[in-house]
C-alpha cells in the first residue's frame, strides 16, 4: 500500500463511496473530497468540501496526498464542459505533489467490437460519450508520459451495485428485486460481463499501489460471461419468481429521447448491448491476480440493497 494519504475525489459517487470504505478497512488515510462535506465518516477518514472544477480548490483539497482518484463525475448534459477541466484541475494538483492520478474509466471509446475488448483493441468511438473518453485518456496519458503527473487509468465495462446509475441497476435488477417487470435496453441473451462496483473499486485500489502500473489503462477483471437473463433472474431467485423482460431496442431508446431528456444522452450508448459486450482482463489477471465477485454474489447483494432502500 501507498504510503501517505489517499485522496478520493468523488467520494459520494458509487465508485468513490466504495474506494473510501475499502481504503479505511485497510487503516490507509482517506480524504474523502465532495461538493459538501460527509457526516459520519469511517474511521481514518477525513471529509473535505471542494470543487472539482476549481483548481484552487482542488489544489487545497489533494495537498500533500500520495494517490489521488478521480471518480468524479458530471452530468451527462454537462460532460462536454465540465470532464475536461475537472480533469486537467485533478491532474494539475496531483502532479504538485507527486501523486499518482487513478482515474475510473469506462469503455465507450472502443465503439463497435467483434470480441472481447482488452487493452490492445483499437479505440473507434461511435458516440459523442466515446470520443470525449477517448481524449480524456489521451489527456491523462500524455501528461503522464510528459511528466506531469504520475497516471493510471482502469476501466471497466457496465457497472451495477448499490448506488450506481447504469442501464443494469435500477430498472433491471432493482426493478426484478422488487417482483417488477425488468426494462433491458439491447439483447438479454448475449454474452456480457459487467462489473460489481465494489470489484471495479478494489481494482483501483489494486492499480494505486503498484509502482510499475503507471503509464497505461488496464481492463478490471470480471467473472466469466453471462447474460442479462441470466443475471436478473438471480435478482429474484430467493422469491422463486420468473422476472419478466421488457425490451427497448436502439430505435425505441431514439424515440424516447424525443420527450426524455435522459433516454436522449443514453441512446447513443445502446449499441453496446446489441452485440456481445465482454471484456479480457488478462494483462491485469497476469500481474496483480484476479478474485472477482461471482455474479451470484453479487446480484444479490444489490438486489438486497435495493429491497432495503424502497425507492431510492
Amino acid at each position: 500500500m501507498s504510503q501517505g494519504t489517499h485522496v478520493v475525489i468523488g467520494a459520494t459517487g458509487a465508485t468513490g463511496r466504495v474506494i473510501v470504505r475499502e481504503l479505511s478497512a485497510r487503516g490507509v488515510p482517506v480524504r474523502a473530497v465532495s461538493r459538501r462535506a460527509i457526516r459520519d465518516v469511517p474511521v481514518n477518514v477525513t471529509s473535505v468540501a471542494a470543487d472539482a472544477l476549481d483548481p484552487a480548490s482542488v489544489k487545497r483539497a489533494v495537498h500533500g496526498a500520495a494517490v489521488v482518484y478521480h471518480c468524479a463525475m458530471p452530468t451527462f448534459e454537462n460532460w462536454r464542459s465540465d470532464f475536461p477541466r475537472m480533469t486537467r484541475a485533478i491532474v494539475e494538483a496531483a502532479g504538485g505533489n507527486d501523486a499518482r492520478v487513478v482515474f475510473a474509466d469506462d469503455t465507450w471509446m472502443y465503439g463497435k467490437v467483434t470480441g472481447p475488448i482488452s487493452e490492445r483493441t483499437p479505440e473507434n468511438p461511435v458516440s459523442n460519450k466515446g470520443v470525449l473518453r477517448a481524449w480524456l485518456g489521451e489527456m491523462l496519458l500524455t501528461a503522464h508520459h510528459r511528466g506531469d503527473a504520475h497516471v493510471v487509468i482502469g476501466r471497466a465495462p457496465e457497472l451495477f451495485g448499490p448506488h450506481v446509475g447504469s442501464l443494469l441497476n435500477a430498472g433491471f435488477i432493482g426493478a426484478a428485486a422488487r417482483g417488477r417487470r425488468a426494462v433491458y435496453i439491447g439483447n438479454p441473451d448475449l454474452p456480457i460481463t459487467p462489473m460489481f462496483i465494489d470489484d471495479f473499486a478494489r481494482g483501483l485500489i489494486t492499480l494505486a499501489t503498484a509502482q510499475d502500473a503507471s503509464g497505461r489503462a488496464w481492463m478490471i477483471p470480471t467473472p466469466p460471461p453471462t447474460t442479462a437473463r441470466s443475471l436478473v433472474q438471480l435478482a429474484a431467485d430467493r422469491h422463486g419468481r420468473r422476472v419478466h423482460i421488457s425490451r427497448i431496442s436502439s430505435r425505441t431508446g431514439r424515440a424516447l429521447g424525443l420527450v426524455w431528456p435522459l433516454a436522449r444522452e443514453g441512446a447513443e450508448m445502446i449499441y453496446q448491448f446489441e452485440q456481445p459486450f465482454t471484456i479480457d482482463a488478462s494483462d491485469f489477471t497476469s500481474r496483480f491476480g484476479a478474485n472477482p465477485t461471482p455474479y451470484e454474489k453479487s446480484v444479490r447483494a444489490t438486489a438486497d440493497w435495493y429491497r432495503s432502500n424502497g425507492s431510492r
